[in-house]
């Protein structure tokens, strides 16, 4: 991710990188050669000043903004970190592993008066944005139900494996799941309560599905998976059903996204170009230089999502549905 977000700061026509913080012990070294393990494209790093610390980084005082894309059990204290030296924050989703995390950030980013993002894509990304406007505005009717799924085979790029490390990322649940939890919140606002079943490798969750439950009578449902074998590549879809529509997606056909109507031929709505990784970062920017966005996501919206998969964990435990309201 943290190549994700260099690759997005380097596409943004008023924002500058200016340094580049790594955990790799040889970092700079390699960099000095040009032998970046990842990068396949030419860099030339000569142009950055470059650490191994944060803190020395931030102590340099350069900075408007920075991009932190840690490992999740180390979001909160870098975040609050940089935020106590006057440096705006996007920070990859999950916003933490915990609720109470969550708080102590919120709290430093109310004390410090920076800006503070976390990075829930899915929100920004065109098809989902557009199918949200679409459910916002009446035009087909009322939601009945929806299906969203994201499966992939388990993440090995992760340095010393963190994230099958439920204590580092929380597992699968909080760390892929969460992207379609917090697009259903983001449509329907916070569940009433959830039932969540699941299939455990290894002692940890490997696939999930999950019925949030909302008063009025609506069937909506996410799964999601790492239990997926490698030559299966990664889908990630959904199934919104409307009164006289179906908005459908999926990353694995052409065309990916449709618009079922009720009368008439299917149609392939318009949509924006860029992906949501570059349209999260230019909200970030346009956000620090002040303009005036619409608050796609905020912090309390990080936060119950955390909320969220907490609950869902907690009905995977118990086999019980678990209130939220």
């Amino acid at each position: 991710m943290g190549r994700m977000h260099f690759r997005c700061w380097q596409g943004i026509e008023n924002a500058q990188v200016t340094a580049i913080c790594e955990t790799n012990p040889n970092f700079i070294e390699d960099a000095q050669v040009g032998n970046i393990k990842g990068y396949t494209e030419q860099v030339d790093f000569s142009k950055f000043s470059l650490y191994k610390d944060l803190g020395q980084m931030l102590r340099a005082g350069s900075l408007d903004a920075v991009s932190l894309t840690a490992p999740t059990f180390l979001h909160p204290d870098l975040t609050i970190q940089a935020l106590n030296a006057g440096v705006n924050v996007l920070c990859e989703k999950p916003m933490a592993l915990t609720v109470a995390e969550c708080d102590r950030m919120i709290a430093a980013a109310e004390k410090s008066g920076k800006i503070l993002q976390i990075g829930h894509c899915v929100r920004f990304w065109p098809e989902y944005a557009a199918a949200k406007r679409i459910v916002d505005s009446g035009q087909y009717g009322s939601l009945i139900a929806a299906t969203l799924q994201r499966l992939g085979a388990p993440p090995s790029w992760g340095q010393d494996n963190w994230f099958m490390n439920e204590k580092r990322s929380g597992g699968m649940v909080l760390d892929l799941h969460i992207h379609d939890t917090d697009y259903v919140q983001y449509l329907l606002g916070v569940p009433k309560s959830v039932q969540s079943f699941g299939a455990q490798i290894s002692g940890g969750t490997a696939h999930v599905v999950t019925h949030y439950l909302y008063d009025d009578d609506m069937a909506v449902t996410a799964e999601g998976g790492w239990s997926m074998m490698p030559t299966f590549g990664f889908e990630m879809s959904f199934n919104i059903i409307l009164e006289r529509a179906t908005l459908a997606y999926d990353c694995t056909r052409d065309p990916a996204f449709r618009v079922c109507p009720a009368d008439g031929e299917d149609y392939k709505p318009e949509v924006d170009g860029k992906d949501g990784y570059i349209l999260q970062t230019e909200h970030f920017v346009n956000r620090i230089l002040g303009q005036k966005v619409e608050p796609v996501t905020t912090l309390a919206d990080a936060r119950d999502s955390i909320r969220i998969v907490t609950a869902e964990k907690e009905s995977l435990r118990t086999g019980k549905a678990v209130a939220l309201a």
